[in-house]
């Protein structure tokens, strides 16, 4: 009798730190190393310290959304050279985003910055996407590999390094992109167009919103010092 209770008090137990664990594994925030010296761009509750088209983004629920039918770049307002950009992302079907970096205040951020592409690739009008259009790839410049998104409504987490002219993308913990847009522009844009941008040393971040729904959390960067930048990217 008391070797039968035993047995259903472990089972209980067992079953109690599973779920924990459980709830523990999805509400962690993404991390591939300490997040030591990272600061929160985004307060989860204002556009505080965000400037541009405010009006094509909106906090609802703690978490950050762009307005469907509308375009716009929202931007920091401050500078960034050397970093790492860390958030989470949900996408809706058929979304369009973009991660500006370096660009310069109001300008176009795909040439006169760089441009990460933020878009859902399960879509039907993703077959009539170009190679350097896909998610994670440097637009214009540096297509990324493909095929390590969630399905859409799912939470994937992305981390963005840039140091110097490199550039190394990783989408929910692989690395789809690890380049030189120098180089990339010297071989020939891939967009045909000139991207002046490359030679930027700092500039803005920015959500650039494309007339979809997308939301952001955990959005936190990392300003790199010249050792850092020495250092192989993060998640290697």
């Amino acid at each position: 009798m008391h070797q039968t209770k035993l047995i259903a008090f472990l089972l209980s137990a067992l079953c109690c730190h599973s779920y924990a664990f459980a709830q523990t594994e999805t509400t962690t925030p993404f991390s591939t190393e300490s997040e030591e010296g990272f600061v929160s761009l985004f307060d989860s509750e204002s556009l505080n310290g965000w400037q541009g088209a405010k009006n094509v983004y909106y906090v609802e629920d703690g978490l950050l959304h762009s307005v469907p039918d509308q375009s716009g770049n929202l931007e920091t307002i401050n500078d960034y050279s050397d970093f790492v950009l860390r958030f989470e992302f949900r996408l809706t079907s058929g979304a369009n985003n973009g991660i500006g970096l370096r660009v310069p205040p109001g300008q176009h951020a795909a040439t006169q910055g760089m441009e990460i592409q933020l878009i859902d690739d399960s879509n039907d009008f993703a077959k009539k996407l170009k190679p350097y259009q896909t998610h994670g790839s440097v637009y214009g410049l540096i297509p990324a590999k493909q095929g390590f998104l969630k399905p859409v409504g799912e939470w994937n987490e992305q981390e963005i390094r840039c140091v110097g002219s490199r550039v190394t993308i990783i989408t929910n913990g692989m690395i789809v992109v690890d380049g030189d847009v120098k180089k990339a522009y010297a071989a020939g844009p891939l967009d045909d167009r000139e991207h002046p941008g490359i030679e930027r040393h700092s500039g803005r971040i920015a959500l650039l919103g494309h007339k979809s729904e997308v939301a952001f959390r955990n959005i936190r960067v990392k300003e790199l010092t010249s050792t850092e930048n020495e250092a192989e990217p993060i998640g290697e």
